[in-house]
């Protein structure tokens, strides 16, 4: 048996357990969130006392959790280092671990074969697909980290939270006051419930449903798969109905409707456009669109990115809702679900290693999209007509 190996950082003394003789240390950094609006934190403070207990040394960003509710001398507390600057944090790290993808002013402090552990939805944006493989990181992102049966583990806790603010969100869209129609979602005795329609049946769709069902909405859920719309006409309550969808039943289905939500998902490529712009004058003025799959380029073509200080801008009377960090509206829920999902995955990394990690795990596997200059992920090679590599040959 390995003896422990006493180490000594800044102040603390680990003593992680070498019986694994393919036991790595790894240095892992947490910088501060700056996209517009976005309040979650990569790791908790639990999540930092995990990878210091294992032997990893974790470097936080001063205020990187402050939005999600998690204060500096709570990371100190759970073993961190709190560095001043993002450029500190980034220059010290072996692994990234953040929510958002890397924007511009990052791009330059990104190293090269630094491992960042994040959100990307490198399909909907080519500069940072680009920049990503000129800067020749190892970019393994949540999105496409895949169970085999075809589950998304990291996507999940996420999707929750957005499928249900969607509801959220398009209720309070739907008022005069901010541009709707005047309709409260669930209506009063004499007076007709709103009418929302839900396009896609996967976690998105499935918790816009729930929620809008229980605030007394009529819903209509669509989705291609038969099996999986049996599955939801079991589990859904009554006032949910479900419909194959097809272009046609769309234009019907969107006649009436009141809030819809895009909820269509293809793991790491660019979601299809479901509602084309010609389809906005088919609606009623005052409808509210909320495109849940802008991370992925939207469902809706006239659906672009906004924030949470702009959420929503109008087309031929169509209240459209395309905040692209929508769960960091809810940080301190969303920090926490993420991490809880995130966390075994990020020490499997930083205790093998990411090639072993990868190489061991299938799932792991799958979450590699650029690795050292080269596209590893077909749907990003296709969205962009880029050189393809199988992950294989880079492990």
């Amino acid at each position: 048996m390995v003896e422990p190996i006493l180490l000594l950082f800044g102040n603390s003394f680990l003593y992680p357990k070498f019986a694994d003789p393919n036991f790595t240390i790894m240095i892992i950094g947490v910088p501060k969130e700056i996209k517009n609006n976005e309040n979650r934190v990569g790791l908790t403070p639990a999540g930092v006392s995990a990878f210091v207990k294992a032997g990893h040394p974790v470097f936080v960003q001063s205020t990187a959790g402050i939005g999600s509710g998690f204060s500096d001398q709570e990371y100190a507390s759970a073993g961190a280092t709190v560095l001043a600057t993002i450029e500190e944090t980034y220059a010290k790290a072996e692994m990234i671990i953040k929510v958002k993808e890397p924007i511009a002013s990052e791009y330059p402090l990104i190293k090269e074969n630094q491992l960042l552990f994040t959100y990307f939805h490198f399909a909907s944006y080519e500069p940072l697909t680009n920049a990503m493989i000129e800067r020749k990181a190892i970019c393994l992102a949540y999105e496409t980290v895949e169970k085999k049966d075809r589950s998304l583990p990291l996507l999940v806790p996420m999707s929750e939270v957005a499928g249900r603010m969607s509801i959220q969100e398009g209720a309070k869209y739907l008022e005069k006051p901010m541009g709707g129609r005047g309709i409260l979602l669930g209506g009063v005795p004499g007076v007709k419930p709103a009418q929302v329609l839900v396009l896609g049946g996967g976690i998105v769709g499935t918790q816009a449903a729930k929620m809008a069902a229980g605030m007394a909405a009529d819903v209509t859920i669509m989705d291609i798969s038969i099996p999986r719309l049996r599955e939801l006409e079991d589990i859904l309550p009554a006032n949910v109905k479900t419909v194959f969808s097809n272009e046609y039943n769309i234009r019907e289905a969107i006649k009436t409707a009141d809030l819809i939500v895009g909820a269509v998902l293809i793991p790491g490529a660019k979601a299809p456009h479901l509602i084309t712009r010609d389809m906005l004058k088919e609606m009623r003025p005052g409808t509210v669109l909320v495109d849940v799959a802008v991370d992925q380029g939207g469902c809706i073509e006239t659906c672009k990115p906004t924030t949470h200080e702009n959420p929503t801008y109008e087309i031929d009377g169509i209240i459209h809702y395309c905040v692209a960090n929508m769960p960091g509206a809810v940080p301190y829920t969303s920090t926490l679900a993420l991490t809880n999902a995130t966390l075994p995955y990020a020490l499997q990394l930083a205790n093998k290693g990411w090639k072993k990690a990868c190489a061991d795990n299938e799932e792991l596997r799958l979450g590699l999209n650029v690795v050292a200059g080269k596209v590893v992920y077909k749907g990003v090679a296709d969205a962009f007509n880029l050189p393809y590599v199988d992950v294989k040959e880079v492990l």
